[in-house]
């Protein structure tokens, strides 16, 4: 009876440890740090026949589907993960006009040689859950051309058979729901041929269709070829077999192609396929019942004053009202770009932005921002109020469009509640102030005040991408920061200093002679000396903020330097091309190589050095495929059980005296995911799951020093992320 109240008691304990893991394991609560927008929304797709039922896509931050009954919309696509991290930009969106509950996703971000194959994700339940069919070949979600579209349509008379326009590959059909794909031989060569490809820094990038829509009435299809030369197909038999439309503009790429109420068709061009480059274009309507072309644009040429030139960026029509029609420009930058509206057919427009109303609390960051790269444009088919547009920080919908068209000033507001694709580069947390500081691309920064609502970006400074950031570990009021301008710097300072926590900036009163901003920056725990790396500079340093700069001895070019947050004196600094770990103790003017390397990891990968927060001279590294290092005085060690360590974070003890919480983004037992170590990395808890992969890239783990338990990190076009354990 003892041995079998004994086994009782050790089933017990089993059963126990596992009901206890599995509760650590979900016991996390995620969110999005609220930003609102922040990248390229590629373009927009409601359905015909469902008010509300709108769905999004972007370049590289997935897809979305809008919660009217919310005001908020919902990410369809976070349960991506590691394997999917070349997916996440989205080439197109399709939706059954017979069933509302389906929708399908061609997924894949990149056309190059080292790129993942792209995939058709078909839902039959809104995004809930998705089924995958691959493709044997590339998708280019975030390359030129990526707001044209759509590219994928489903008959409207049949929801088996979908078509696929794709870039260098012709075009693709399914009989099957979109389980499996064959291309249509008979489409016409030119879609694969020089004549669709466009010019691009590295050479030239096939473009391919840059569209495909089925007529429901006439029971046609067309596509449109990204060509200046014959662009715009038809087929009369459920697309086996493609004609050219005769008497068709050519000199221009087709970008968009939109059915009107009276059976007419109006079409957007551009000279080039965008984002990019575009500096001529027009827009033209087609009316098959007698085969006449009528070219409607809205505005010439002429009107942007400084020459440059521009093109349509998208077109669309009230589809119960063939009269009303809204169109785009695109890259008109002066005097800037604009929605231009006409309720006459075309004959006279008027634009939606002179005199607008932007409405921008939701997003504090967007007040003064220029739309642009209007990709895509909507007229609400329940609503004929709500005209949405596409921008390149997020979308934009109007409130009154038939006030306006009486006279009233158009208002356009923001609604990008749970729409999060930014890019961060840095994430700070510093010991008092606000929790979290961020460094984003194209949208510089923020201090996050409260995570739950959107904040104002950095005052003082500006820059495109703020990329390093830094704050002082013992006067956290102080902080340093570098930043990059995509369109050149003009002379200003790209590294800035802030005295109130982030809030207020001022520049640096030079840079190094030698580099190209940007780059890395790292700060003395008293707040009074900084090493800045920029781009392609060796490492400086300064004790006045830039007013002079020395040289740092005895670090490789190519070493990432990080300040001891207790110690000002000391500095550390590791190179992952040798897998060596350098460090200064006299200020960073100096450094020597430590005992111990673990050897070489590769110039790929940019390492993560996080110092301890209450005690000097110890140091973790997150050292890739090397695994997660910890260094003290005299000793570097890789820990166990942390096969792959890409990013590493630091939080709250458990209490006094305890070492800090480590959080690492890596592989452990096999499985990559993002782990937590309570007792210094002797035991590891997966804290995502299988359903929460967050786009499949995560990067900058922040442990809170003052939330146990918290964690911050970045992803590559989702935003900013924070967890919080109960």
């Amino acid at each position: 009876m003892r041995k079998l109240r004994l086994t009782f008691a050790f089933l017990a304990l089993l059963l126990a440890s596992a009901v206890a893991a599995k509760e650590e394991f979900a016991a996390y609560r995620w969110k999005n740090v609220a930003i609102g927008g922040g990248g390229f929304v590629t373009g927009l797709v409601f359905h015909p026949h469902e008010k509300g039922l709108l769905y999004a896509r972007t370049d590289m931050g997935g897809a979305y589907r809008w919660v009217p009954a919310e005001n908020r919309w919902q990410p369809i696509l976070d349960w991506m993960g590691e394997d999917d991290k070349g997916r996440f930009g989205i080439e197109s969106l399709a939706l059954d006009p017979s069933d509302p509950d389906k929708l399908y996703l061609a997924v894949g971000t990149y056309l190059n040689a080292n790129a993942s194959n792209g995939a058709i994700l078909r839902s039959s339940d809104r995004g809930a859950s998705f089924q995958r069919s691959a493709l044997p070949f590339k998708l280019g979600g975030n390359e030129q051309g990526r707001g044209n579209g759509e590219r994928l349509a489903v008959d409207p008379h049949d929801g088996r058979v979908l078509l696929f326009g794709t870039r260098a590959n012709g075009l693709w059909r399914s009989d099957d729901s979109g389980a499996n794909w064959r291309e249509v031989s008979a489409f016409p060569a030119i879609a694969k041929s020089p004549a669709a490809a466009a010019k691009v820094w590295n050479g030239t990038q096939a473009i391919g269709i840059a569209f495909v829509v089925f007529d429901a009435q006439a029971r046609k299809v067309y596509a449109g070829v990204s060509t200046r030369e014959t662009s715009l197909y038809q087929s009369s038999d459920g697309g086996l077999n493609w004609q050219a439309v005769p008497g068709q503009p050519t000199g221009l790429r087709p970008n968009h192609m939109v059915r009107d109420a009276r059976g007419r068709w109006l079409l957007s061009y551009g000279d080039e396929p965008g984002p990019n480059t575009m500096n001529n274009g027009a827009v033209w309507r087609f009316d098959p019942a007698d085969g006449s072309w009528a070219d409607i644009t809205p505005v010439p040429q002429s009107s942007d004053p400084s020459g440059a030139g521009f093109g349509w960026g998208a077109v669309a029509t009230d589809p119960r009202d063939a009269d009303v029609i809204v169109a785009s420009t695109f890259n008109r930058y002066v005097p800037r770009d604009d929605v231009f509206r006409s309720v006459d057919g075309g004959k006279h427009w008027k634009s939606t932005f002179d005199g607008a109303q932007f409405d921008s609390a939701s997003a504090p960051w967007t007040q003064g921002a220029r739309p642009h790269w209007i990709g895509d444009i909507e007229i609400d088919p329940f609503d004929p109020d709500r005209v949405w547009f596409v921008t390149g920080y997020g979308a934009l919908a109007s409130r009154n469009a038939r006030a306006f068209d009486s006279g009233s000033a158009m208002q356009w507001d923001f609604p990008m509640r749970g729409f999060e694709e930014t890019v961060p580069l840095a994430l700070v947390s510093p010991p008092e102030g606000a929790h979290l500081v961020s460094a984003l691309g194209d949208i510089d920064g923020f201090v996050h005040d409260n995570l739950d609502v959107a904040q104002p970006r950095f005052s003082g400074v500006r820059y495109s991408n703020t990329e390093s950031l830094a704050v002082a570990g013992q006067a956290p009021n102080i902080m340093v920061r570098t930043g990059y301008y995509h369109g050149g710097a003009n002379g200003i300072v790209r590294a800035a200093w802030s005295k109130d926590g982030g809030r207020n900036w001022t520049a640096f009163a030079t840079e190094p002679p030698q580099g190209d901003g940007g780059g890395n920056i790292a700060l003395a725990a008293d707040g009074k000396r900084a090493i800045w790396q920029p781009r392609n500079g060796g490492h400086w340093i300064t004790a006045d903020f830039g007013g002079r700069w020395q040289a740092v001895k005895g670090l490789p070019k190519t070493a990432l330097v990080v300040a001891d947050l207790v110690d000002e004196g000391i500095y550390y600094g590791f190179d992952a091309i040798t897998g060596n770990l350098y460090v200064s103790g006299n200020g960073g003017v100096e450094f020597k190589q430590a005992q111990g390397s673990i050897g070489e990891i590769g110039d790929w990968f940019r390492a993560e050095l996080r110092p301890h927060p209450q005690r000097s001279g110890e140091v973790w590294i997150a050292a890739s495929w090397r695994g997660l290092l910890h260094w003290s005085p005299g000793k570097l060690e890789r820990l166990p059980g942390v096969e792959n360590a890409y990013s590493i974070g630091l939080g709250k003890p458990a209490k006094d005296g305890a070492p800090p919480v480590l959080f690492v983004y890596g592989q452990v037992g096999g499985k990559t995911g993002l782990y937590r170590s309570d007792n210094g990395g002797k035991r590891w808890h997966r804290i995502d799951n299988d359903a929460m992969r967050f786009g499949g890239v995560i990067r900058h783990v922040t442990g809170d020093p003052r939330v146990h338990g918290r964690v911050y990190f970045g992803t590559e076009g989702r935003g900013i992320w924070y967890g919080d354990s109960p």
